[in-house]
């Protein structure tokens, strides 16, 4: 972004302030100064008048004019091909160094004496106009002839370039920077003289626009007659420093000049380019292909802040439009999208100034001072939107900042930076957000306003305080307990996976698993095969396993935590697991030929991950995937939290699958206690088996519940060994336990394990009415 002083001065007075000052105060307010460049005119050039121009009379491309500069009237040879009788233009008089040890003196050129130079603007050290010579005039300063260039300041201007940060779109114009100045220093902005040149004609008799209600973009449009017009040569400097001038265009340049001015985009439309129609120009605004808002004549003369189509320099009569257009819709659109765009995308992209009434009315009094036209009235098509409304409390300011600032103060720096505050109870300020600021979203951005303005430096400096505190909490335990599961299951030779939240809800109902209810389903899945939430993870893991099928991996185990829905789309966490194939890989030991996973290999390996837990048969099948005779719920304390089992083969079928183990376990039921070591028994361990017999119809865990209700610290461990049956036990069967007894203090005697043993089968008689088999 590009200022200078001078063009700062017409919107704020800086009379009083150095530049240094200046570019110091932007610095802090964070729009962070690149560069300052000084113009400044040599001494020795003046202004001067050309009263005679006649042809060299040995070089056709010389011309010997009569120039007065005030105290005489000097002959000058010039070459250029523009000077001409009545210009007011810079002279370089005899003894001027125009740098690089460039003096002029008096010489004579091709026998002609030449008593001074009449200079272009690079000449001069200013921006380049053109290949000739600089004509001046009034809006400079007054002329006066003999007077040097070094004292109009307008010429000898201070150039500053400012780098942008992509969120200040509304700074990349003069008056942006000036409002800016203006809330820093405390100084009122200039308002701009009125003074307009009409036509005899209203805009509604030349202009008829037809717009569409759909467009998105702010519009207002003038009619101007640009017949007289005439672009001042400072305006013309000004456009050249941008690198926007464009020679023997100054309808161009004046749409740029004054849009670098104001921040509003503009653009014009020539009436040759219009529809004619019943005496009117006519211009039809509509949406094209893609979405965007275009301008139609006989053609598509323009896409509304995205690309603007040039400009016919040898045309008067042209349609003004003065544009805005959302910029975070307008840059989210060109993205999707990935059309062209031209230079004026950029000030769209980032906010140009909303208020376009504001850049037509500045354009309008413009081009009257240098002698254009303006037909009385305008076309506008403005939907008036609300202003973003924050409710911040000054306390939260204070914290955010780290120092109290007087809400007062607060209040101030705000409305000078063009915000609307209204003081509420309980010190909340309603803040309603300028539409120029489209950066501002909320507390934290209100606040670094506030900082701006009263400088970093101006914070005061506190040490760092950190207050410790109990960092332990459900989801840090949580954390810790996933990963301890993650790597046991690792360990046991599971694989993680990691697979969507959503699933196929035909696959979900074809297996009898529940689903989503239909009013809480997902409105836009992202592809057809996952369109509902997973209420099973063992459907995706299913699925996994059929995919490494498909690529020759003939046996997997997979595991997953992760969050599955219910009916009303409640989230709960679980563990699965799933192995398919063989329970080891190749190798001498099974001679190449593994035996394929079974039961109980898969819930040891489960065991061996989640820690301990009891399994009991399942009285109920809630769907497809279980198959109806290796199943078993898990049993945590008392309380069923999941179940294993083998895969159903009709499920294997559907996805070629060999043997396969399923299991899924509530995550939250599984322990994350810290293990505690204590004392063990250094003396002999002995083992005993019982065998008992027992009605066919008794649970195992009613044996097991009985013996463990004695609560005999010498039984260390117990386990079911054997099963036996015949036709002589009839309803009975044989079961045969191993038990392994223990003393923590001595070596147990035939006496202590007699003991022991007895004591087991009174239990087991008194509660269940069982004993020894005969």
């Amino acid at each position: 972004m590009i200022i200078t002083r001078t063009w700062l001065e017409e919107f704020i007075d800086i009379s009083k302030i150095s530049t240094e000052e200046i570019c110091k105060t932007l610095n802090s307010i964070g729009l962070e100064v690149d560069s300052l460049e000084r113009l400044s005119i040599a001494p020795k050039v003046v202004v001067g008048k050309v009263l005679e121009k006649v042809k060299h009379p040995d070089a056709d491309k010389l011309n010997v004019c009569q120039v007065d500069i005030g105290s005489q009237i000097v002959q000058i040879v010039c070459g250029a091909k523009n000077v001409d009788v009545d210009q007011f233009v810079p002279v370089a008089t005899v003894g001027c160094d125009l740098g690089n040890n460039f003096i002029i003196k008096a010489a004579k050129l091709r026998g002609v004496e030449s008593n001074g130079m009449i200079c272009s603007s690079t000449e001069l050290g200013l921006a380049k106009l053109n290949d000739g010579i600089l004509e001046l005039d009034d809006a400079i300063g007054k002329l006066i002839l003999g007077k040097e260039l070094s004292e109009y300041p307008k010429l000898n201007d201070d150039i500053i370039e400012i780098g942008l940060t992509a969120n200040r779109g509304d700074c990349l114009n003069i008056y942006g920077i000036a409002r800016e100045l203006s809330a820093y220093y405390n100084i009122p902005l200039i308002e701009c003289e009125k003074q307009l040149k009409y036509n005899d004609l209203g805009i509604g008799q030349v202009l008829e626009v037809e717009c569409d209600s759909s467009i998105d973009s702010s519009l207002l449009f003038k009619a101007v007659d640009f017949t007289n017009f005439k672009f001042s040569v400072l305006h013309k400097l000004r456009t050249s420093i941008l690198g926007k001038y464009q020679e023997n265009n100054d309808i161009k340049n004046v749409l740029t000049y004054v849009t670098h001015t104001t921040g509003v985009i503009l653009n014009a439309y020539s009436k040759e380019k219009t529809i004619q129609g019943n005496n009117l120009s006519i211009l039809r605004i509509k949406k094209d292909e893609l979405g965007f808002d275009n301008v139609y004549g006989i053609e598509q003369l323009s896409k509304i802040c995205i690309e603007h189509n040039d400009i016919n320099p040898n045309d008067t009569n042209f349609i003004l439009e003065a544009s805005y257009i959302n910029p975070e819709y307008i840059s989210k659109k060109v993205f999707d999208t990935k059309i062209k765009t031209g230079d004026v995308y950029y000030k769209a992209s980032r906010g140009s100034e909303p208020n376009i009434a504001f850049g037509a009315d500045y354009f309008s009094n413009f081009v009257s001072k240098c002698g254009a036209s303006i037909y009385r009235g305008n076309e506008t098509f403005i939907e008036d939107s609300e202003k973003l409304t924050l409710d911040i409390s000054v306390k939260k300011i204070n914290a955010i900042i780290g120092q109290e600032i007087p809400k007062i103060e607060i209040e101030k720096i705000l409305t000078s930076l063009g915000f609307e505050v209204k003081d509420m109870v309980n010190n909340v300020l309603v803040i309603k957000v300028p539409y120029f600021r489209h950066d501002i979203k909320n507390v934290a951005d209100i606040t670094e306003e506030i900082v701006r303005i009263i400088g970093i430096d101006n914070i005061i400096a506190k040490p760092l305080e950190i207050d410790e505190v109990n960092r332990v909490n459900k989801t840090s335990n949580d954390l810790i307990k996933k990963n301890k599961l993650r790597f046991k299951a690792i360990e046991n030779g599971f694989y993680e996976t990691l697979t969507y939240v959503f699933s196929s809800k035909e696959n979900l109902q074809k297996y009898g698993f529940k689903t989503v209810k239909d009013e809480l389903e997902l409105i836009n899945p992202i592809v057809k095969e996952l369109n509902t939430y997973r209420t099973t993870m063992l459907l995706n893991l299913v699925e996994a396993c059929a995919n490494n099928f498909k690529v020759g991996v003939r046996s997997s185990a997979f595991f997953e935590i992760g969050t599955i829905f219910d009916e009303n789309r409640a989230e709960s966490k679980k563990i699965s697991f799933i192995q398919t194939g063989f329970s080891e890989a190749e190798d001498v030991a099974n001679a190449g030929k593994p035996k394929n996973i079974d039961f109980f290999t898969f819930a040891k390996k489960i065991l061996n991950t989640i820690g301990k837990f009891d399994l009991e048969a399942m009285t109920q099948i809630d769907n497809s995937f279980i198959h109806p005779f290796q199943n078993a719920n898990v049993i945590i304390d008392g309380n069923v939290v999941g179940y294993i089992c083998k895969l159903h083969p009709s499920v294997c079928a559907d996805y070629d699958l060999n043997d396969t183990f399923i299991a899924q376990i509530d995550f939250e039921a599984i322990s994350n206690d810290i293990i505690k070591t204590t004392s063990y028994s250094k003396f002999q361990s002995s083992k005993k088996d019982l065998t008992i017999i027992v009605p066919k119809s008794m649970e195992y865990k009613e044996i097991k519940k009985a013996i463990n209700s004695l609560n005999n610290p010498n039984i260390k461990q117990f386990n079911l060994i054997d099963i036996y049956n015949d036709e002589k036990l009839g309803d009975n069967e044989s079961l045969t336990i191993r038990f392994v007894l223990q003393n923590n203090e001595k070596t147990m005697e035939d006496e202590d394990i007699t003991t022991t043993m007895n004591a087991i089968l009174d239990i087991l008689n008194e509660k269940l009415s069982i004993g020894l088999r005969q």
